[in-house]
């Protein structure tokens, strides 16, 4: 009987610390994702559309215009944002 406790018991750590480890993994995996795309959008929208020099986001973001004349800023996922004159900052001079 001892036995069978002490059998259930490892299998119930082990299983748990899988589960946990599983998590992690994904976490980690969510984080290169948006990380990749967001490298790749940004490296797009340089070779593609024009970068506005006077203005940032407003988080400090590089802005750029689409050959609409919309601005845009890619934020941490990798996704393009559209914002309005209003919404820009000036760029901060170093």
């Amino acid at each position: 009987m001892k036995n069978l406790f002490k059998v259930a018991a490892i299998a119930t750590v082990l299983f748990a610390a899988t589960q946990v480890n599983a998590q992690t993994v994904k976490k980690d995996a969510q984080k290169v994702g948006h990380k990749t795309s967001e490298i790749a959008a940004n490296g797009a929208s340089t070779v593609v559309d024009k970068r506005y020099r006077d203005k940032r986001g407003p988080h400090g973001e590089i802005v750029y215009i689409n050959k609409h004349s919309h601005y845009y800023y890619i934020n941490k996922k990798g996704h393009r944002v559209y914002i309005t004159k209003a919404q820009m900052t000036n760029e901060k001079e170093d």
